[in-house]
């Protein structure tokens, strides 16, 4: 018996969860997808060992993590579209069982071009993970229950990318870097039969998809062309750009253009297409245009600050890889133990009133860490990402709560395969734009500190004087290593106030962004708020 569409527009028969409880559903479905977003962040970490492993260089090694990024990249954007295609248990189990055997084949490479076509094949597996559980989760619990659900997911995309730089630091001081992948193996064949025996392929899914194939399967061979060469290079030309010193590269001014006029003609061709393999018409609802824009900058905010404080504490108080991740344990806790009352909240709470004090604290922790110093403690760090990881659940949970709303049940898909670009890109671009912004800042700063260095200058001279005598007391000539010691000591200096003017522009891009969600639809789940496009 077909069970009745409900009032709030909710189809039960569309519940992946089949005679099993939703909740079970939920581990289950978040086991692969957790599995994924930790790898992304914990390979940068063992990217030292593997260019030593494998003898190639650290510029050579990076491309471990570009490569991984454009596949991802790539894939993300048409996974809805796939999911529709192919049945999206299917799919799911598919992305599985291609991260997991990519993985083992990551950890086996002999040399970097397998471990680069590895990656690939990896980040092709593991573009489908995170989008089809937003879609399960959508279709499995009725609007008022979402946001519990969705709180699950954000335990998923928040301590994710927290766990990954102390888990991989753990990984490669007592272990090798080859574990940093075969760890995926095990978890991953689990996750598959799991998902295998207790995750159903609904009715009325089974039904769209026939129906789709009786009329013949159209492939969008040119959307997806234009999908891969776009968000490919795109990718590409943020990921590199640093190293690569931007347009005055040929190769990053190419990638750009390339990008520009891809995405470009990408956005033409699939708005008049008749089954794009991007449905970027749900740009039309205003709601689900402003959510990706929202979920943009927390994915700027959260991936942005998590390569961030790491770096610092390695750069300007010398912590080694698993110190400086374990500076993020703390904001991780936090998140965890902040979840169930973002998801609680979110059934009961027009989820604006959550969205915009959530931005708020982010723009205060920001604030916060733009006025650290550089002889801060463990415990100072830890505690300044602890404020701003308190408030991360209050924006990923309701954003993908209210996300959805206005949105017909069979966009789900492609629903939430744009929540994960918008996630993703955000991300990329909040990485680069943060080191960009270092390097300059760094190069500004230490010119005015240097031009403190000078004999008239009577601090300058006290400090000179001090330094002498405690190089002299160990033995070191006293002649050039004092100014070996202050020019160090300002390249220190430089370098932490370049972190400072980072954290202070992405305080003032959330303040600026923040008034935007009072724009978005009433976000309150409990009442009927799953209609038609509007």
């Amino acid at each position: 018996m077909v069970a009745a569409k409900r009032a709030d527009g909710w189809d039960p028969s569309r519940s992946v969860a089949g005679r099993y409880s939703p909740w079970l559903i939920v581990a289950i479905i978040s086991i692969p997808t957790f599995m994924e977003v930790l790898d992304t962040s914990i390979a940068n970490v063992a990217l030292d060992h593997i260019a030593g492993g494998l003898s190639v260089s650290n510029d050579q090694a990076t491309w471990v993590l570009t490569s991984y990024l454009v596949a991802n990249a790539i894939v993300i954007p048409i996974s809805g579209w796939l999911s529709d295609a192919i049945g999206r248990k299917r799919y799911f189990l598919i992305s599985i069982a291609l991260f997991t055997a990519s993985s083992l084949m990551c950890g086996l490479a002999p040399n970097l071009t397998t471990l680069v076509i590895a990656r690939v094949l990896q980040g092709v597996g593991g573009g489908g993970l995170a989008p089809v559980e937003q879609s399960m989760l959508a279709d499995t619990f009725p609007p008022a229950k979402r946001g519990m659900a969705f709180a699950a997911f954000a335990i998923v995309v928040v301590v994710g990318p927290v766990l990954g730089p102390t888990l991989g630091g753990w990984i490669v001081d007592y272990s090798t870097w080859h574990w940093v992948f075969l760890i995926n193996v095990p978890i991953g064949i689990g996750a598959w039969f799991l998902a295998e025996l207790f995750v159903d392929e609904p009715e009325p899914l089974v039904k769209e998809r026939q129906k789709r194939l009786k009329k013949g399967l159209r492939i969008d061979y040119v959307g997806v062309a234009l999908v891969a060469l776009g968000l490919g290079f795109l990718e590409i030309t943020f990921d590199r750009g640093e190293r690569e010193d931007w347009f005055s590269s040929p190769m990053i001014l190419g990638s750009a253009v390339i990008a520009g006029v891809s995405l470009i003609a990408l956005f033409v061709w699939e708005w008049n297409h008749e089954d794009p393999v991007v449905d970027l018409k749900l740009l039309k609802n205003r709601n689900f245009s402003l959510t990706l824009t929202v979920m943009a900058i927390t994915g700027l905010i959260l991936y942005g600050t998590t390569q961030l404080i790491p770096q610092l504490l390695q750069q300007v108080l010398g912590y080694s890889s698993l110190d400086a991740g374990l500076a993020l344990t703390a904001g991780g806790v936090a998140t965890l133990v902040m979840v169930p009352f973002a998801g609680r909240l979110s059934g009961v709470v027009d989820v604006r009133f959550l969205l915009f004090p959530a931005l708020i604290v982010q723009a205060a922790a920001l604030w916060n860490m733009s006025h650290l110093d550089a002889n801060i403690s463990f415990w100072d760090a830890a505690v300044a990402r602890l404020y701003q990881a308190m408030a991360l659940p209050f924006l990923f949970v309701p954003i993908n709560a209210i996300a959805y709303v206005g949105l017909r049940q069979n966009q789900t898909a492609q629903a939430s395969a744009l929540l994960n670009v918008a996630r993703n890109l955000g991300g990329t671009f909040g990485i680069s734009m943060s080191q960009m912004m270092l390097q300059n800042r760094l190069q500004v700063n230490q010119s005015h500190l240097v031009e403190g260095l000078s004999p008239i200058n009577p601090n300058y001279n006290e400090y000179l004087g001090t330094v002498r005598g405690a190089v002299a007391g160990v033995g070191n000539d006293a002649s050039g290593a004092p100014l070996g010691v202050v020019y160090g000591e300002v390249q220190r200096q430089a370098t932490m106030l370049a972190f400072l003017d980072v954290f202070r522009t992405l305080m003032i891009v959330v303040l600026v962004v923040a008034p935007v969600v009072f724009f978005m639809r009433s976000g309150k789940m409990g009442g009927g708020q799953q209609g038609g496009m509007h």
